[in-house]
């Protein structure tokens, strides 16, 4: 586990300032989510989605598109489901980790889902009218891709984080999967099948769904580690 002390004094000051940090960023997500999210309700427009179009337009070039679909397939829905069944198998019957960290990253994974569906539903937003190629099946907001992603990349860092790995292999590993998250919501908007908005909600779900889960996980385990000194 990430946390590995019993009670209060047998946290480092890493640990007590990324539980700060943590706790923050879950909050200030949810808020910005939440008031986005009232926006988009009301049907009002960001001067921002236009302006991330108009960025798009004015970097152009030739096979960039090609490149921003395979980096969006890194987190479409088949790609999710089929390496999070994988990972989920390896998590519950192979990892040297407790069985909870398999079951939180399978409640992680279908929560996102299943919470992003029930939004889209909700919100009943057009797709932008961009490249108008594009008819989306759904609605745009807020982008599952962005949210799948942010939870899926995310899980993955923290498995890495708590392993036995040196730390600069954790470092070097863990941007790399940062990097593929956070350029899976540029290609969305790059290809013309959300708004930026669409995406930066999307991250800030996805952000608040991962801290809670792994919130749920640490406290778990701590739990079950307490039990162990016990007995």
């Amino acid at each position: 586990m990430l946390f590995s002390g019993t009670k209060m004094s047998d946290l480092s000051i890493t640990s007590i300032l990324l539980i700060v940090v943590g706790f923050v960023s879950l909050g200030v997500s949810i808020y910005f989510f939440i008031d986005l999210t009232n926006s988009i309700l009301q049907k009002e427009k960001f001067a921002v989605d236009q302006q991330a179009f108009d960025l798009v337009r004015a970097t152009s070039f030739g096979g960039a598109e090609p490149l921003a679909k395979g980096i969006s397939k890194a987190g479409s829905v088949i790609f999710m489901v089929i390496v999070s069944l994988i990972l989920a198998v390896y998590l519950l019957f192979f990892s040297p980790f407790s069985r909870w960290v398999g079951v939180y990253f399978i409640l992680a994974m279908g929560g996102v889902s299943g919470l992003t569906a029930g939004m889209k539903s909700f919100s009943s937003r057009d797709r932008p009218v961009f490249k108008g190629d594009y008819h989306g099946a759904t609605s745009s907001f807020p982008s599952g891709h962005a949210s799948g992603a942010l939870v899926f990349y995310g899980f993955i860092i923290y498995l890495f984080a708590i392993s036995k790995l040196e730390p600069k292999w954790k470092w070097g590993i863990n941007v790399v999967l940062a990097l593929i998250a956070i350029l899976i919501g540029i290609s969305r908007v790059y290809l013309g099948v959300h708004f930026f908005t669409d995406v930066v909600a999307g991250y800030l779900f996805g952000i608040a769904w991962l801290l809670l889960c792994l919130t749920a996980l640490e406290v778990t385990l701590w739990h079950q580690r307490r039990r162990q000194r016990l007995s």
